[in-house]
């Protein structure tokens, strides 16, 4: 789950991270009353999507006086930034960050991530703050630091010392920036993170702040950071996936036309591996789980369906938590009360197949039954533009 900057910055706070000031506003009449709460005659105004980028879509402005301020909050308020991130339907700012300007003298970088092959939370540091970390690192990997992170949210005081050296900090920089480091260890441990980015971390005189701010909460983590999933904002997720939310469906849209409704998610990655080398296209990836309900299948094929590209639906499930008898009368079930019309392709194995098989047959609807996943995906792609 991603976090908007001025909720990254509010926990990054917490953690003793310098921050600049800053006030967040969803209407004109809240920035007039930010503007007059910090006093400022010039303010930089960024737009709250969950994606990077901002700047370079016009996201950013600076108001050299309050008319100026006003009239970049008019354009950044309701703006849809569309980007390689946001996807081409773009995300919608529905709200703004306004703060001080800073002088800044120099920028860096400082990050916390999970390294799958190490196995372990990892701390980021670059001289080259400001920017796409991952050009720095294809280009420049001499200057980003890893330091392994501990569980217990630390980092050992000679792995510290050697980042504090890489960044060139001495005196008062060198312990606000040991403050900061542990600052953002700790939270990345604490708040079940699987990103923490402040880029650019800025000294400006003589100080250190988080400029800007990213948090990515692991999904599956959700259930014990109640505080966290309060901050879920359904308005930087199109409707299907933030509805597929509701019902804890794991779904994504893609740009073929064949719908996939699978239980498992190297099931569904091979679902559509196998739709590709078959010469079709999948609409989206969407796993309902080991125990899928009545409910949820009927949730799953009505996402599906919202996308009019969709000419065929593949469902393949395997039945090992999930009985196959159970998950039939639920397809049954949905297909009626929902008149599906698109060709359903199915393909089941596993716990309870038999009676499975034969309550599909036994409905007198539609179905197009398959026994091999290779099968299942053929017969999907034959069935476009029928």
């Amino acid at each position: 789950m991603n976090l908007h900057e001025y909720q990254a910055k509010n926990i990054l706070s917490s953690y003793g991270i310098p921050v600049p000031a800053f006030a967040v506003a969803a209407t004109l009449a809240e920035v007039e009353t930010a503007l007059d709460s910090m006093h400022l005659t010039e303010a930089v105004l960024k737009i709250q999507v969950q994606a990077g980028g901002r700047g370079k879509a016009g996201g950013v402005k600076f108001g050299k006086n309050r008319d100026e301020i006003t009239a970049a909050a008019k354009r950044l308020l309701g703006m849809k930034m569309v980007n390689g991130q946001t996807g081409p339907n773009g995300m919608i700012a529905e709200k703004i960050l306004i703060s001080p300007p800073l002088a800044i003298y120099k920028e860096y970088y400082l990050g916390a991530s999970v390294d799958r092959e190490l196995g372990a939370a990892v701390l980021m540091a670059s001289t080259q703050g400001g920017t796409d970390i991952e050009e720095v690192a294809a280009l420049h990997p001499e200057k980003i630091l890893r330091l392994p992170i501990e569980l217990s949210g630390e980092i050992r005081p000679f792995r510290l010392n050697r980042l504090i050296k890489f960044m060139g900090w001495q005196g008062e920089l060198a312990k606000e920036g040991t403050r900061i480091v542990r600052g953002v260890c700790k939270a990345f441990i604490d708040k079940d993170a699987s990103v923490i980015e402040i880029n650019p971390l800025v000294e400006s005189g003589g100080h250190l702040f988080a400029l800007d701010a990213k948090i990515s909460i692991d999904d599956n983590a959700i259930f014990r950071q109640k505080e966290l999933a309060s901050l879920y904002d359904p308005s930087q997720q199109s409707k299907s996936e933030s509805d597929a939310k509701l019902f804890d469906l794991a779904y994504i849209a893609m740009d073929g036309n064949i719908g996939c409704m699978v239980n498992g998610a190297g099931l569904a990655m091979a679902t559509m591996d196998l739709i590709y080398g078959s010469g079709g296209k999948p609409a989206n990836f969407l796993d309902v789980g080991g125990g899928a309900s009545k409910e949820k299948i009927a949730e799953g094929f009505k996402i599906i369906l919202s996308d009019p590209k969709v000419e065929v639906i593949l469902v393949n499930i395997f039945g090992g938590i999930m009985d196959c008898a159970v998950l039939a009368e639920g397809m049954i079930s949905a297909v009626r009360d929902l008149a599906i019309k698109v060709p359903l392709v199915v393909r089941m194995e596993g716990t309870n197949i038999e009676k499975g098989s034969l309550r599909l047959k036994d409905s007198r609807l539609s179905f197009i039954t398959a026994h091999t996943l290779k099968e299942a995906a053929e017969k999907a792609v034959s069935l476009l533009g029928r």
